[in-house]
C-alpha cells in the first residue's frame, strides 16, 4: 500500500463517523489522478428524511439508506471518470458497484472485512468490477494500522 492509499482510507473512516448509523458507519472518498479530493460522502438517510427511531428497525434501515459510495458520486464537485473510490470499513455492494462502473471510476481501494453476511454480496462486486475493467484492491487491515504520515 501506498502513503496515498494509506492516507485517503484514513481519510474514509474519518468520514464514515459522519454517518449516524448506529450499527455500521461507512465512508468513501474520491480522488483524482492528481490526488485531489473529488467528493466525500457516509451512509444515511435522504436530505429532508428523519433519522429518528427507523435508523434502529434493519430492513426500514437498509430500504431507506443512501449509502456512502452513492453519496460521494451524487455530491462530486467535478467529474469522476477515470477517478479513484477509497471506502471504509468495507468494499461496495453490488449495488454500489454498479453505480461506481456506471460513473467512470477506475479503481476501487478498501479494506478487507470478513462479515459473512456480506461476503456473497462483496464476491459479485468484485465479479463485476473485474468484468468492467474496474481495478478493485482490497488490503488487510492490521491492528497497527498507519494513519497519519509514512
Amino acid at each position: 500500500m501506498n502513503k496515498w492509499d494509506n492516507n485517503f482510507l484514513a481519510l474514509a473512516n474519518t468520514v464514515s463517523m459522519f454517518s449516524k448509523d448506529p450499527s455500521t458507519k461507512v465512508g468513501a472518498v474520491v480522488v483524482d489522478d492528481d490526488n485531489r479530493v473529488v467528493s466525500i460522502g457516509y451512509n444515511g438517510f435522504p436530505k429532508g428524511i428523519k433519522d429518528d427511531k427507523r435508523l434502529e428497525v434493519r430492513d426500514l434501515k437498509y430500504d431507506m439508506v443512501v449509502h456512502a459510495e452513492a453519496n460521494a458520486l451524487l455530491f462530486a464537485n467535478a467529474p469522476t471518470k477515470g477517478c479513484t473510490i477509497y471506502t471504509w470499513p468495507f468494499m461496495p455492494c453490488s449495488r454500489c458497484a454498479s453505480l461506481i462502473i456506471q460513473a467512470g471510476i477506475r479503481r476501487v481501494v478498501s479494506v478487507e472485512n470478513n462479515e459473512p453476511r456480506w461476503q456473497k454480496n462483496f464476491k459479485l462486486s468484485q465479479e463485476m468490477f473485474c468484468e468492467a475493467g474496474v481495478i478493485c484492491q482490497v488490503f488487510k487491515q492490521a491492528a497497527t494500522w498507519c494513519f497519519g504520515n509514512i
